[in-house]
């Protein structure tokens, strides 16, 4: 009869035993809606916690800690544990073309739990790279919870300038608007001429077009503010102003220092440097030995699938006792011993002995009969791996150095981007005051031109020129006070945090 066996194996093993993390509750800030008007802290603040980009962009935080986590438990022994079950089919033997007998079906099954810890020089640093790993995490979030807030800022102010522009525009068409009344009114007393009327109506048409596109550039401009908000637009919403233009509190040297400890992406490069340093030492410490402990238990049980066979095979095996017991006591009869052939006839297959096997085979399948417990002690050193220690320590050389290299370009482009946001800052409020004041005398001219219209001491088209020149006063009055804006929130970026 031929035999098969058939094992079937359950393992389960159990990373380094580190306690669960607990997180502690804090009450959570109020959270702004969109309502009839919205304020810039607010837009940036829904932005933060609707913006999906930067939604995603938080996932890099889970990560960071899933592999610091990672890195203390290195620390911890690793802990697997094993099952596993079998089937040997049973049949006569047969050796050497002589059958041997017949065994029994059997069944098996095995469990272990073993554990293992493993600590080389390389984990201290391994540890204090992953630890710097997280902080940079941290410090990269906040890189682009500043860039998520710069480009809101810029929306926002988009949709104020906008808005600005629309009530130029609004202002110009009543004036237009007058001027067309005001030319019909003298085509009727005889005092103007048709040329003028139909003067006044093309540039009354050409700027109603003005205006609608101007409130349409208003819609525009507040739907891409809402969808980097994260929210469905609201054109109704009204934005609240920004505040004046004014200089920041701060000096100049003062917005250095500041950068050099808020501005988030130095902040994450100094944490590169850092961890480019702890990959140094790591891989000088590949020249140091390491030390491995682990440890086994475990434990079989087996089964036959035929019980009444076991016990038959046992009872077959009395007569031979018997017969070996009575061939031993005849030897010990024949040196001059005692002798016990009595104790022979008195061995038989008694109820407690099946009972006995019946109580071994009911033991399956987890009356494990324990193994020998294991403990392994291991240290090693390494001597030559083919140079692959000494590639690992120049590549982590070449990327500290490329780390401090990226660190010092930052720290250049920092300080150049602060001194040039500040001194754009400076000449952009002199360009408003001075378009102020550009804005204020187009105003004047635009009335005294309307006043000489009124009474026929000029003409239309000096009144219209007035009013063209009186628009591009007040346009490039409204661009320079919103390019302040502009360039103070690039200041705001280049030190990495709100200076008003």
């Amino acid at each position: 009869m031929r035999f098969f066996a058939l094992t079937v194996a359950i393992s389960c093993v159990a990373g380094p035993l580190a306690p669960a993390a607990g997180f502690a509750q804090t009450p959570a800030a109020p959270v702004p809606t969109v309502g009839s008007t919205l304020s810039l802290d607010d837009a940036v603040t829904l932005a933060k916690r609707n913006n999906p980009n930067f939604q995603s962009q938080l996932n890099a935080r889970r990560t960071a800690a899933n592999d610091a986590r990672v890195a203390n438990g290195a620390f911890l022994p690793g802990v697997s544990s094993s099952f596993s079950g079998g089937y040997r089919q049973g049949g006569q033997i047969f050796f050497n073309g002589v059958p041997q007998g017949a065994s029994n079906d059997v069944l098996s099954t095995s469990g272990s739990i073993n554990a293992g810890l493993n600590f080389s020089a390389s984990m201290l640093s391994d540890r204090k790279s992953a630890l710097a790993g997280k902080a940079g995490a941290e410090a990269d979030i906040s890189t682009a919870e500043q860039g998520l807030r710069q480009q809101v800022i810029g929306l926002y102010i988009n949709v104020l300038s906008a808005e600005a522009a629309a009530k130029l525009q609004d202002t110009i068409l009543a004036t237009t608007a007058a001027q067309l009344a005001l030319a019909k009114a003298r085509l009727q007393v005889g005092t103007g001429i048709q040329l003028d009327v139909d003067n006044a109506e093309v540039s009354q048409g050409n700027q109603r077009v003005a205006v609608l596109r101007a409130h349409n550039e208003i819609d525009i401009a507040k739907i891409r503010l809402f969808q980097q908000i994260g929210v469905p637009a609201s054109l109704s919403t009204q934005l609240q102003p920004l505040p004046s233009l004014a200089m920041p509190q701060q000096s100049l040297p003062e917005l250095l220092q500041l950068a050099s400890r808020s501005n988030p992406t130095l902040e994450s490069n100094k944490v590169r440097e850092q961890q480019a340093g702890y990959s140094v030492t790591s891989a000088r410490r590949a020249y140091f030995p390491s030390v491995s402990l682990s440890s086994s238990l475990g434990g079989n049980a087996q089964r036959s699938v035929d019980t009444d066979l076991l016990i038959s095979s046992a009872q077959a095996q009395i007569p031979a006792q018997i017969a070996s017991c009575q061939r031993s006591e005849e030897v010990r009869l024949k040196v001059g011993l005692s002798n016990r052939f009595a104790e022979c006839a008195q061995i038989s297959f008694t109820p407690a002995a099946e009972a006995a096997i019946r109580d071994q085979q009911s033991k399956f399948p987890f009356g494990f009969q324990r193994l020998p417990y294991g403990l392994n002690l291991g240290l090693s050193l390494p001597i030559f791996n083919g140079f692959q220690r000494e590639n690992r320590i120049q590549a982590a050389n070449i990327q500290l150095t490329n780390a401090k290299n990226t660190l010092r370009t930052q720290e250049l482009q920092l300080n150049a981007d602060i001194n040039a946001a500040w001194l754009n800052l400076g000449t952009q409020q002199q360009t408003v005051a001075l378009q102020e004041q550009t804005a204020r005398t187009a105003r004047t001219a635009l009335t005294l031109a309307e006043e000489k219209y009124k009474t026929g001491t000029t003409t239309l088209l000096d009144l219209i020129q007035a009013r063209d020149a009186f628009n591009r006063a007040e346009t490039g009055r409204i661009n320079a006070i919103f390019d302040f804006q502009r360039i103070f929130s690039q200041l705001e970026a280049a030190v990495g945090r709100p200076l008003r």
